[in-house]
């Protein structure tokens, strides 16, 4: 079965994830299929540029706790997206979670609707956002960082764009991302390519540099007594033990 849908328009290909009924959950199935989707666009010379995007209520539910993706290739998606020598556009119109929040940062422009809201959650599950914050540090305020990284609170797509984790923020996204996709069909390749690099190196030396130590901080962190009681806590949906 299918995840993620493909479809082009004028040098555009968007990619939507297609999982509504698990919320877009990061599983290892999806994880295989945004990367094999992304490997193809990079290698199509009509592509110009990429836009991501979700069927349903929610962008992605950070990763499927039922059937997680290894972190090696959560890491490695999120490095396919900084690295590929195309523009990676995200559209959100609904909500997004945890590691789904990796994957937004990942991406070069990004724009969310009014129905979108975002939140860390790892802490309030016992783990903490080791291998999203790669893309996701660069970008943020710090304070903001802190804060959300923290105490796990939901914010909208405004606030999400006054620390930076979203570019643009509007009550229609679709033509909020309008002048951005025009932008980007007006580009070369090669300069679209040349120009990403440049805002995109010190981003991949951190993953690079840190990527194989956050993926064993995680595996430790998700293999705790913890991460067992907030995981469990979460699916059966009531307070893990050490709320007050």
């Amino acid at each position: 079965m299918a995840y993620v849908l493909q479809s082009d328009q004028r040098g555009i290909r968007t990619l939507t994830l297609d999982r509504p009924e698990q919320r877009n959950a990061l599983s290892d199935a999806l994880v295989t299929e945004v990367d094999a989707a992304l490997e193809g666009a990079g290698a199509d010379p009509d592509v110009r540029a990429v836009q991501l995007t979700h069927t349903g209520t929610t962008f992605c539910a950070g990763a499927d706790l039922r059937n997680p993706p290894d972190p090696h290739a959560l890491v490695a998606l999120m490095r396919r997206i900084v690295a590929l020598d195309k523009p990676v556009v995200a559209r959100v119109t609904g909500h997004v979670r945890a590691g789904g929040l990796g994957l937004l940062a990942s991406c070069d422009i990004s724009a969310g609707g009014p129905g979108s809201t975002f939140a860390l959650t790892e802490a309030r599950i016992g783990v903490a956002p080791a291998v999203i914050s790669l893309p996701l540090l660069p970008r943020l305020d710090r304070a903001a960082a802190a804060r959300y990284f923290l105490t796990g609170e939901k914010f909208g797509p405004e606030e999400a764009a006054r620390i930076g984790l979203l570019t643009l923020a509007g009550e229609d996204v679709d033509t909020a991302l309008a002048p951005v996709l025009d932008g980007l069909r007006r580009g070369s390749p090669q300069g679209l390519a040349e120009s990403k690099r440049l805002v995109t190196a010190t981003v991949l030396a951190a993953f690079d540099r840190d990527g194989d130590d956050l993926v064993e901080r995680s595996a430790r962190l998700f293999a705790s007594a913890d991460a067992r009681e907030g995981m469990t806590a979460f699916l059966e949906r009531r307070d893990a033990a050490w709320v007050w």
